[in-house]
């Protein structure tokens, strides 16, 4: 009897361990709780009776109305909900359902040449491919110390900027500039004639007329050959055009972490900000600066640092920063200055003068460049903007007759100097000009400014 007994035990003890390993093997689905719309004020939403955290997506479902949105805050027990798409045709008491999930990218090769919007959808009309690859829409930047030192030059075959503000691959660089004054068309150039090996644009905020204009007349079929374009324009909702930012980043970031040197451009980050601002002030954050909401000051770094050197290959970013009323200390110019690695100005008065692209020498830097140009392209550089420094201050001078040669060595010497400046600044928008060719054409200047006589 006891062994039956001992044999009934040990049957109960392996059905026991039988059914705790099939438990183990079986997951209970998450239970995501529908919740209703409850408000809506301009563009935020919020819905009752669901959770979700910060930054996961939801889905307002209201008749045949489908209307994706984030999850941006939350207060007295209600969801602050951001919405991707149109808002017309949501109801008061329509379902909102969580979908348990962040924004991800679909990407892989298939992407070249092709022009998708902040959600992926594609606007070029094609056919959408089927990407093998996926990556978070909001990736953490990487560990400083994982980043490698910006140790070679990027050659993105404008004269100006490789001989006197070199580029270094994994560089961050603002292109300061007003309306007006030729920034989408330096992009352009960028684009068509850099080495890099993967060019990613991301056009946020622009009007939708600037959209094709760039793609078809700036960038044109061989430029955009090798990129890939994310479009949001200024009619798109604050979050389409954030998430447009944000997109960018990732899929340079995917081609960045394959070994491949990146150039990444992105028109503007002024218009993020602003996206960034409606947002805040929509879910009641208040306005610390021009109207400017805290959440964009700690946003911008967030972007700007995912670009960069990783452990194999490179992001080269440029971003391009509208100064309104060319008033370089706007919140957004101040701020994006104190975070990248150099600043390139195009200057109005410059560009009224017929010179393109119209880069104001003296107010622009590459803070990089010492590290990558060596030390006979840097005395050169900083020779020639001295003298183009030196003839602007003494420039109402000259115009007026008031100066007589002879009397300052130096205002002398820039006055040689300044129309062989202008014509090495001088580009047409579709010619190329290689790295090595720039610091020749240097070279070159500088040896005709010592073998001029004084006073022609």
């Amino acid at each position: 009897m006891q062994s039956a007994q001992r044999h009934g035990e040990a049957q109960t003890q392996r059905l026991a361990l039988r059914l705790r390993d099939l438990a183990s093997r079986v997951q209970a689905p998450d239970l995501l709780r529908e919740g209703r719309l409850m408000r809506m004020v301009g563009m935020k939403l919020e819905a009752e009776g669901c959770d979700g955290a910060i930054g996961e997506r939801c889905r307002v479902i209201s008749g045949n109305t489908l209307v994706d949105t984030e999850i941006v805050g939350f207060a007295d027990g209600r969801l602050v909900l951001m919405p991707e798409g149109d808002v017309s045709g949501l109801q008061l008491g329509a379902r909102v359902q969580p979908l348990g999930e962040r924004a991800s990218v679909a990407v892989d090769e298939q992407l070249f040449g092709r022009v998708i919007d902040g959600a992926g959808k594609f606007l070029d009309g094609g056919p959408a491919p089927h990407c093998s690859h996926s990556v978070a829409l909001r990736a953490k930047a990487l560990n400083p110390l994982e980043r490698r030192p910006i140790r070679e030059p990027l050659d993105v075959g404008v004269r100006a900027i490789n001989g006197f503000l070199t580029m270094g691959k994994g560089q961050r660089l603002g292109l300061f500039a007003g309306s007006g004054v030729g920034k989408s068309t330096l992009l352009g150039m960028m684009t068509r004639h850099t080495e890099a090996d993967v060019i990613v644009v991301g056009l946020v905020g622009e009007r939708g007329r600037e959209v094709r204009e760039f793609i078809e007349d700036i960038l044109g079929p061989e430029g955009l050959a090798r990129a890939i374009v994310v479009a949001t324009p200024a009619d798109y909702p604050p979050l389409m055009r954030v998430h447009g930012a944000w997109r960018a980043t990732a899929i340079a970031e995917h081609f960045r972490d394959q070994g491949r040197d990146v150039l990444l451009l992105m028109d503007s980050l002024t218009r993020f900000a602003q996206a960034q601002r409606e947002i805040g002030l929509a879910v009641g954050e208040p306005p610390v600066s021009k109207g400017y909401p805290p959440s964009v000051f700690s946003l911008l770094p967030n972007l700007v640092e995912r670009a960069g050197n990783g452990p194999k290959g490179s992001i080269t970013a440029v971003y391009t920063v509208l100064v309104e009323g060319d008033d370089h200390n706007d919140p957004i110019a101040d701020a994006a200055r104190a975070i990248l690695d150099g600043h390139i100005v195009l200057s109005r008065q410059v560009a009224d003068s017929g010179l393109f692209p119209a880069i104001d020498l003296e107010a622009s830097v590459s803070r990089a460049m010492p590290g990558i140009a060596d030390e006979s392209q840097q005395e050169l550089a900083r020779a020639l903007k001295e003298l183009y420094s030196v003839y602007r201050q003494n420039r109402d001078l000259i115009s007026i007759g008031a100066y007589e040669h002879g009397s300052d060595p130096k205002i002398d010497q820039a006055l040689r100097a300044h129309e062989p400046l202008r014509q090495l600044v001088r580009q047409p928008q579709h010619q190329k000009v290689g790295m090595e060719q720039s610091v020749s054409d240097l070279l070159n200047m500088a040896r005709q400014l010592t073998n001029t006589p004084p006073g022609n």
